[in-house]
């Protein structure tokens, strides 16, 4: 007789047996049991006199006489899809292809057409070239030979005067409606690329010490310099690089302050987003290279390699990244998704260079993809009527930008631009002296030349056109060949101090048709497919990172001019 502590004052269920258990999902199955036999109406009959709960869903799919026949139900009308709405558990590959592309095309046509143009011009011409840039873009190729088309020597200019000292970075957004500047004094200004005026001023905080002393976290905004800007593509978001080691992120619709990221030990130098994205790369003078979301507001992972300070930064649409390495001499080609990077080592050729890597003093200074810009007018010759000239080398890679997904050019402090694929160690072509020699009177040695050196280089994105900046009062326009294998110099626009940043883009179709600094005279009809250029320049009588070189002469300022570039008529 068992212990009547151990035993149960509950009533045992009696088991289920295998054919009346029923799961979620399984209509059919019972369906087709219910077709069948009389030993499952006699299992039916015992059910009925065992008390249970029963779950409402397997409920609704018991079948019994009440409920009519079996070719009464509706079996698909309990299986909740599990895509979308608009997709199909039937449809093919080929069928979703097809529904997405036009599902593209009519989202295309929405944002194309606002009533100013027919639907005819929409369909024939609107979308055919809007589906053949996208393809282009995404191809990761040049793809624009526009640098022909462009006429340099009239440009439509805007000047907007707002900061105390230099200016160390200029960007506009993709829609060409706001400018951003920044400047030594630790403010950012916005400004309306429409009017030409200030729509806001992000100021300098003040860093407070001792016991009042705030936590980075706590201070909405930068208590230093600011030396880079970038402005995402949707033209949410504007990012700061800073010496106070922060990178600063704003809402520039909302003119307010987000959130501010850190972890670099050093200052943020360049900062640049991802084109299309929210993804956001910094450089810094800790060597580093971080990556952040912005949609989520975190940070991601960190790119370590250079042995010097990173100066410059820049990438496009894929998930790689160019950086400069300054004295490190190297230019690395980051390949995020891949966890790797390519070593381009600039520096140009010495004699003791080649022994040690295996060649010998003989042509070492002969160099078949190398050539002098023209400077004072006069055009070095080639071959063996060159000029002996001195050779300069160089000591640190200033500035980096993408012409396309695997070509980027680089500039340094012997005045030259290399031009470089990631197919080859060694640049494909150098231009020397491309922005002439700096004149210094000496007491003890005369007059000494040395070679101003590139302080920034901006590309119009997969197009055969690039800008270089000095301080020699011009920025420069270059135009790359067919095969990419070379450049040459195509004009110029005047920009009087040191050219501490510089961008290019196409103006989108419609955009400052109505600014009020634009020109007012109707220009002769062109019947180029080619649209405007626009360039930005931020200047300033010092170099962005340091004072070591400063100007002090008539019409330099600190200043960002606009240039809008038309193409020829």
């Amino acid at each position: 007789m068992p212990d009547s502590f151990f035993a149960s004052t509950k009533t045992r269920k009696r088991k289920r047996s295998v054919n009346t258990i029923e799961r979620p999902g399984s209509a059919k199955k019972i369906i087709r049991k219910g077709k069948a036999s009389s030993q499952d109406a006699s299992h039916a009959g015992i059910r009925r006199g065992v008390k249970r709960t029963a779950d409402e869903e397997l409920n609704s799919d018991r079948t019994d006489s009440e409920a009519g026949g079996i070719d009464d139900i509706d079996l698909r009308a309990s299986i909740e899809p599990e895509t979308s709405g608009d997709e199909d558990e039937e449809e093919t590959p080929a069928e979703k292809r097809l529904r997405l592309a036009k599902l593209y095309l009519d989202g295309v046509k929405d944002g194309l057409a606002e009533g100013e143009f027919d639907a005819a011009e929409i369909d024939r011409e609107l979308i055919s070239e809007r589906l053949r840039q996208d393809v282009l873009e995404h191809s990761g190729k040049v793809h624009l030979f526009v640098a022909d088309s462009y006429d340099f020597t009239t440009t439509t200019s805007l000047r907007c005067r707002g900061h105390r000292f230099s200016v160390t970075s200029a960007v506009a957004s993709e829609d060409v409606q706001y400018l951003y500047t920044s400047g030594k004094e630790g403010t950012i200004i916005k400004w309306s690329l429409q009017s030409g005026k200030k729509v806001a001023t992000f100021y300098k905080q003040r860093a407070a010490k001792g016991k009042e002393k705030a936590l980075p976290q706590d201070i909405h905004g930068h208590t230093d310099e600011i030396l880079s800007l970038a402005v995402s593509s949707d033209g949410r978001y504007l990012a700061s690089g800073s010496k106070d080691r922060r990178v600063g992120v704003w809402d520039v619709e909302k003119d307010e302050w987000v959130k501010s990221f850190a972890g670099h030990k050093d200052s943020v130098s360049s900062v640049v987003f991802r084109k299309g994205t929210q993804q956001l790369y910094t450089g810094s003078f800790d060597r580093t290279v971080k990556l952040f979301d912005l949609s989520a507001m975190g940070y991601v992972e960190t790119l370590f390699g250079h042995q010097d300070t990173i100066v410059s930064l820049d990438a496009l649409r894929g998930e790689s990244a160019v950086t400069a390495g300054a004295r490190d001499r190297t230019v690395r080609f980051w390949k995020i998704a891949d966890e790797s990077q390519l070593v381009f080592r600039g520096g140009g050729k010495s004699a003791i260079r080649e022994l040690l890597e295996g060649g010998a003093f003989e042509g070492h200074e002969d160099d078949e993809n190398m050539d002098v810009a023209e400077v004072g007018g006069q055009k070095m010759s080639k071959g063996k009527d060159k000029i002996k000239e001195k050779r300069y080398a160089e000591g640190s890679i200033e500035c980096v930008a993408m012409v396309d997904e695997t070509t980027f050019i680089s500039g340094g402090d012997s005045g030259s631009i290399c031009l470089w694929t990631t197919q080859k160690k060694k640049p494909v072509y150098t231009q020397t002296l491309c922005h002439g020699f700096h004149e210094v009177q000496s007491s003890t040695e005369g007059l000494v030349r040395t070679p101003r050196w590139i302080t920034a280089v901006a590309s119009l994105r997969y197009s055969d056109t690039f800008a270089s900046g000095s301080w020699d009062g011009d920025v420069r326009l270059w135009k790359l060949d067919q095969k990419l294998r070379s450049f040459s110099l195509v004009g110029s626009i005047p920009a009087l101090g040191v050219v501490n940043s510089l961008q290019l883009l196409t103006l989108p179709k419609g955009a400052l048709d109505d600014a009020s600094w634009r020109e007012k005279e109707q220009r002769p009809p062109t019947k180029s497919l080619v649209r405007p250029a626009l360039l930005v320049a931020g200047l300033g009588q010092e170099y962005r990172l340091g004072r070591w070189l400063s100007l002090k002469g008539e019409g330099t300022v600190n200043i960002t001019t606009v240039h809008i570039i038309y193409p020829r008529t």
